[in-house]
């Protein structure tokens, strides 16, 4: 599982704006548009002010014109070009945050997700819910990229406005600017200190939000077993269990978040009122011009709206940190150590030793203890015993999907640790019991593990794998679109699109595991005819619970606890007695 790490909100925003460093001309673009429209906000309500003024000093017989409507014209003419730039400014800057600097961002980070789950160990993907990993990478990336907006639009220039604002209003009069700032503090604090209440329980939302993704994601991809054993009524009660604690979570921290904007606009209202309580005094008493209060009056009403947008942004800051802590934890996983040696020119023949190796799991739980192999290339090495015994074990470190903890393993008397794995694993070939393909064509599943392949290369493989006449009563033939999910084509033909992917890659090691579990015994007959042609001359691994599909194996390996109990050919280890022969005997005996 992913262990977040909790960060201060500094330290966490800085990171994001890290991150964004391929983006960061965009946002300089973006912080110009939201320069100008702080200019533009600032000019309009002096210049609208001044119109006020005018309107005042012509009805008090202060101000006497014959081109008063000209007067009037030449100040709202500017006036309405500086609103529409202000318009066109933010419809800009609008345009700019969602549909590049956020949809960037976000690409990039989905990007680096993806590359460095390729550079995960194989134990990552075992023990995290696909639904988890789905869910940092989609809504919690999404998350993180309307951070980047907020702190741009609203935070950094809320803030810059609110300087701004409160500069020109102390020029303009600074008693009422005293009247409209001594609020202003008030709701930062309150502001900031309620946003914080959130952060645990965006947390927990977003927790229980993988869970319930992952819930979801099982429900539907083993739909048919949920119906086989009539599992609908507990899968229901465990998804509303999550939904509930889930929904719970979201409310209180939407209840807390959205708290912060009535706060902020109350207390912009008390100075809103004491602006305009003053300022009428100070026209009767102070002789101060009504133009000044008129912008002052704009101007607090402009202080309010970047507060409030400051409030709303916090919300939406909290719950972009709670998801990049997400985000970044698996970002920052240890990925596997990558090994620059090869095998060299060298044409690999396929020896393969292990040398005092142990292996587990878990450590608390030792599966492989002490396991000694010599197997010739060209050898039909078969392995079996009880479910658990580690036959499968020996196959992931075969490929390296997992590393002893101590002992080598070594092919033609490379130590396989020291190999890259994607080398290491370009030497087998693979046939596992669990069938997987992906939505394609027949041609493009059976060319999964040589892509270069020519059809006349996909027939061959496929008529040695006894598959071609079924493939060609498909609608489409080789290009019928199959998937994982497909439901017109049987578990056992499946299988035997598998089997035809391994011939036609031709490895110089293979590895069936339980390779033809899923055929009827006429097939089965078949097939093993099929992979002795495959099989000769290659160091093949044979993973066999039904015994009488290895009995003209070479060398079969008896395995129990994670050792090595019996060596030798069937008919040796019948003879034997031992532990090969009570299997063979629950199997067949009569």
């Amino acid at each position: 599982m992913i262990t977040e790490k909790k960060q201060s909100r500094a330290k966490a925003l800085l990171r994001i704006f890290k991150e964004a460093k391929p983006i960061w001309g965009w946002l300089a673009l973006s912080c110009f548009l939201c320069l100008l429209s702080i200019v533009f906000t600032v000019v309009s309500p002096k210049m609208l002010g001044n119109l006020v003024q005018l309107l005042y000093d012509f009805w008090a017989g202060d101000l006497v014109t014959d081109d008063f409507a000209g007067m009037i014209l030449s100040g709202i003419i500017p006036l309405a070009v500086i609103y529409l730039l202000l318009s066109l400014v933010r419809l800009c800057n609008m345009y700019l945050l969602n549909n590049v600097v956020s949809r960037y961002f976000t690409c990039n980070i989905r990007i680096r997700i993806s590359e460095k789950i390729k550079h995960l160990p194989v134990k990552f993907v075992d023990c995290t819910p696909v639904g988890e990993i789905l869910r940092r990478m989609t809504d919690d990336v999404s998350h993180m990229g309307t951070s980047i907006h907020t702190m741009i639009e609203t935070l950094s220039t809320g803030f810059l406005q609110i300087l701004v604002i409160t500069v020109v209003m102390f020029f303009e009069d600074w008693r009422l600017s005293v009247a409209v700032l001594v609020i202003t503090p008030i709701s930062v604090y309150l502001s900031s200190k309620i946003s914080a209440m959130s952060e645990k329980y965006f947390h927990e939302m977003f927790t229980e939000s993988g869970k319930l993704n992952s819930i979801v994601e099982e429900s539907y991809t083993n739909y048919a077993t949920t119906k086989a054993y009539n599992w609908e009524t507990e899968t229901l009660r465990r998804h509303e269990e999550i939904n509930i604690r889930q929904r719970n979570a979201e409310y209180k921290a939407t209840f807390i978040s959205s708290a912060v904007r009535p706060c902020i606009t109350f207390t912009n209202s008390l100075a809103y009122i004491a602006v305009n309580l003053l300022g009428g005094w100070l026209i009767l008493n102070e002789g101060v011009s009504v133009g000044t209060i008129v912008t002052i009056v704009l101007f607090a009403k402009q202080i309010a709206a970047p507060l409030e947008q400051i409030a709303e942004g916090l919300g939406d800051v909290q719950r972009a940190i709670t998801s990049s802590e997400r985000v970044f934890a698996l970002l920052d996983l240890e990925e596997e150590k990558t090994d620059d040696k090869s095998f060299g020119n060298e044409p690999v023949l396929g020896d393969v030793k292990f040398e005092n190796v142990d292996f587990s799991y878990d450590e608390s739980k030792p599966l492989i203890k002490d396991l000694n192999l010599d197997i010739k290339h060209g050898q039909n090495v078969a392995i079996v015993g009880p479910t658990g015994a580690g036959k499968t074990t020996i196959v992931n470190l075969l490929m390296r999907f997992y590393d002893s903890q101590s002992g080598k393993i070594t092919i033609d008397g490379h130590d396989i640790a020291e190999i890259s794995r994607e080398e290491v694993r370009g030497l087998f070939g693979m046939v596992l019991q669990d069938t997987w393909l992906f939505g394609g064509t027949v041609a493009e599943n059976i060319a999964y593990g040589k892509p270069d392949a020519t059809r006349a290369e996909i027939i061959t493989a496929c008529d040695e794998a006894y598959c071609d006449h079924f493939i060609r009563t498909l609608p489409q033939g080789y290009d019928t679109v199959i998937g994982d999910d497909t439901t017109n084509i049987s578990g056992g033909q499946k299988q035997l699109l598998t089997i035809a992917r391994a011939l036609l890659a031709n490895h110089r090691l293979l590895i069936l595991d339980e390779a033809t579990s899923n055929v009827d015994t006429r097939t089965e007959i078949l097939i093993q005819k099929a992979m002795d042609k495959l099989m000769a001359g290659k160091t093949c691994f044979v993973i066999a619970h039904r015994l009488s599909t290895i009995v003209d194996s070479d060398l079969i390996l008896v395995i129990n606890d994670g050792k090595i109990v019996e060596t030798g050919r069937h008919d040796e280890l019948l003879a034997q007695k031992g532990f090969y022969y009570e299997i063979y005997n629950s199997q067949y005996a009569v």
